[in-house]
C-alpha cells in the first residue's frame, strides 16, 4: 500500500514560527518606542528655535521680548507641544516646551540674555537643552 502524501504543516513547524515573530517583535517594539520619543523631542526643540526667531523679530520691532505667543507674527507649535515662558524682557526670556506624549519630566528649554527663571540644566544663552532624554 501507498501512503497518502500529507499536505500542511506540523503543529511544531507552526510554534517555530510564532516563536522567530515573538521574537522580532520583542526587538522592534522598543526601537520604535524609542524613535517615536526621539521625534517628540525633535519637535519641542524645534518649536523653541523657531521661538527664538520669532522672540527677535518681535523684538527688533518692539524692543522687548514678550510672553504670549499670539504677540509673535506667524509663529504656530507643533501637534501636542505646549509652551510656557519663564519672564520676558527688554534684557531676555526664557520658555520651556513640552509635548503631550512625552511623558511626565521631559521638557526642552532655552533663554537668551539675562532671565531670572532660566532651568538650571541651560548651559548657554541661544542652546535649546532637554531633560529626560
Amino acid at each position: 500500500m501507498m501512503l497518502k502524501a500529507r499536505k500542511g504543516f506540523t503543529l511544531i513547524e507552526l510554534l517555530i514560527v510564532v516563536v522567530i515573530i515573538g521574537v522580532l517583535a520583542a526587538i522592534a517594539i522598543p526601537k520604535f518606542s524609542k524613535s517615536r520619543e526621539r521625534a517628540y523631542f525633535s519637535a519641542m526643540r524645534s518649536d523653541l528655535r523657531n521661538l527664538a526667531t520669532a522672540e527677535e523679530i518681535y523684538y527688533a520691532a518692539h524692543s522687548t521680548y514678550t510672553q504670549t505667543l499670539s504677540a509673535l507674527s506667524d509663529f504656530t507649535l507643533s501637534k501636542d507641544v505646549s509652551i510656557s515662558f519663564g519672564d520676558a524682557t527688554s534684557d531676555g526670556y526664557s520658555a520651556k516646551a513640552t509635548h503631550n506624549l512625552a511623558g511626565s519630566g521631559k521638557e526642552c528649554a532655552i533663554y537668551y540674555g539675562t532671565s531670572s527663571s532660566k532651568a538650571a540644566y541651560l548651559s548657554a544663552p541661544g542652546v535649546v537643552a532637554c531633560t529626560g532624554e
